[in-house]
Order: C-alpha cells, then sequence, then structure tokens
C-alpha cells in the first residue's frame, strides 16, 4: 500500500507537503470524483470486509468503489499517513421512511483538525447528500455547497447533520413520484458524537448491513459517483444524473430504465466499474431516496 499508488487512482497531483483546508479540500474532491459509493459486492456473492489492506486493493488496484466503512477508512488512512490530525467518528443514518434516526451505529466518518479547528470529512455517503468540501465543525451555521447547504446542529454533546436542496427539474414525469426522489427540502442526515471511534468498532454492523434482510444495502444495489457537476446513481436497474443548479437555484434530475443488458456497459461507461462476477441488481421500492 502506497500513497501514490492510491493518488494515481483518484488523479491527485497537487501537493502532498502541506497539511492546510486547501489541501485536504483537493485530495477529498479528487477521492469523491473517482472512487464510488457502492456494496454492489453483496449483489455479486463477494464478502465485504474491513481489514484495510483488502480494501485498498479493492479500491485502489480492483479500481472499485465502496461503502462509508470502505471508503472513509481508506481516506482517514491517506490522511494520516500524510500528517493530518485524524480520527474515525460514528454516525446514526437518520431513516425518513421511519422518521427516526438508526438505533444501531453503522456510519463511519473522519474528524480532521487543522490549526485547532474541527472539520468533519466524509467520502462515504454518496447522492445528494456526499459532502464536496470538508465541513466546519460549528453548530448553527449554514454551510453552502454545491450539492446544497449543509448545517450541523449539536445538543448536548450530540452533533446533526442537514441538507437544504433546491428545488427539482425532472423532465421524465413517469419518475416524478419516485421513491429514489426526494420530496423534503430540508433533510436530516445522521447525528452522532465527537466520541473516537476505531474500525473494529464496525465489524458487528458491516457484516449486519451485508446480510440482513431488514438492510438497506440487501433491498438495493446502489452505485453512486460524484461528478464535477453533479452525481451519477444506479439504484437497481433505475440510472439517476443529476446536474446541480442547472438554473438558478434548479437541479436537473433525468431519470431513465436500464435492460439487464445495459447494466454492466452502464458500469463500465458512468462509474468506471468493471465487475469480476455477475451482478444481480436488485430494487426494493420504499427504502431509498435521493
Amino acid at each position: 500500500m502506497n500513497l501514490e499508488e492510491y493518488f494515481a487512482r483518484t488523479g491527485y497531483k497537487g501537493s502532498t507537503e502541506k497539511q492546510d483546508l486547501e489541501t485536504l479540500t483537493d485530495i477529498f474532491q479528487h477521492h469523491i470524483r473517482a472512487v464510488p459509493f457502492e456494496n454492489l459486492s453483496i449483489h455479486c456473492g463477494e464478502e465485504i470486509t474491513l481489514e484495510l489492506e483488502q480494501v485498498y486493493n479493492k479500491i485502489v488496484r480492483r479500481k472499485r468503489g465502496g461503502w462509508c466503512m470502505e471508503n472513509n477508512q481508506l481516506l482517514g488512512w491517506v490522511l494520516k499517513r500524510l500528517g493530518y490530525d485524524a480520527n474515525f467518528l460514528g454516525a446514526y443514518v437518520f431513516n425518513p421512511h421511519q422518521n427516526a434516526y438508526a438505533t444501531i451505529m453503522t456510519h463511519l466518518l473522519v474528524k480532521v483538525v487543522i490549526d485547532g479547528k474541527p472539520y468533519i470529512v466524509d467520502g462515504g455517503f454518496g447522492v445528494s447528500y456526499q459532502m464536496w468540501q470538508p465541513m466546519e465543525l460549528v453548530s448553527g451555521k449554514d454551510q453552502p455547497q454545491a450539492p446544497g447547504v449543509f448545517r450541523f446542529t449539536e445538543k448536548n454533546a450530540i452533533w446533526y447533520l442537514e441538507k437544504m436542496r433546491r428545488k427539482q427539474h425532472i423532465p421524465n414525469q413517469h419518475f416524478s413520484n419516485s421513491d429514489l426522489l426526494e420530496k423534503k427540502e430540508c433533510r436530516k442526515v445522521y447525528m452522532f458524537s465527537l466520541e473516537p471511534r476505531t474500525v473494529e468498532d464496525f465489524s458487528f454492523q458491516c457484516t449486519y448491513l451485508q446480510t440482513s434482510p431488514e438492510s438497506l444495502f440487501t433491498k438495493k444495489s446502489i452505485c453512486t459517483l460524484q461528478t464535477t457537476e453533479g452525481f451519477r446513481a444506479l439504484i437497481g436497474w433505475t440510472l439517476t444524473e443529476t446536474t446541480y443548479n442547472y438554473k438558478e437555484n434548479m437541479d436537473l434530475v433525468e431519470f431513465v430504465t436500464l435492460e439487464d443488458e445495459e447494466v454492466e456497459k452502464t458500469l463500465k461507461e458512468k462509474f468506471n466499474i468493471t465487475l469480476d462476477k455477475k451482478l444481480v441488481p436488485i430494487n426494493i421500492k420504499g427504502f431509498y431516496t435521493i
């Protein structure tokens, strides 16, 4: 495992000497535009593990993506190797269908401190809730980014992340009521404390999320990637391409339904992913929103 190979994977060619916010942002943006957030291993008969070397081989050498425990673990390793003050935190994801936060800590994220200021770096959420810049860990401050306006609030040492989106233009009206379309303008994302976590704290969750019939990740095959203009997502057979702010305060959300034989080609062309085993797409309705 080496940094040069990782940077070749993400296309980053900037400085590795400075541990400042500008460098962190550049490294982070290269990661989220090169490495998909995806759970395809679950749906092509592969086991997802948390061993760093296996995560590295999967993402860097096999040019795959991963979910938060893979993406953010790798990102955290890179930042620590570069000399950043970085550690892991654990979050509880908001479920809009139950209008409640999960009772299991399933989301791994990274906290980075630069010149005494803490930031949250999260390269493992995907779709429209993927931040594009490190977020300053400060309560009640609107932090506008290309995907929308993010905001942390803190109450009794628990931090909450929410996001406000723009209006949406959906040319294909067949999808105007799709459960893949976010309906609320302001959406809760997750909550977390500042208690440091280790990757081992997520071993049960890693197994649960890829085996339980109650898990979102067993109900959906998901692959999403950020672009310079927005993001694209393949959930089951539905390909979504979103362009942020294509008109003033308006996002363009385009949907298309793929045939079985188009899925593999689309993964290669849109996400630069070639799978070793046959993917069985799945999209059980009512469990995921963009």
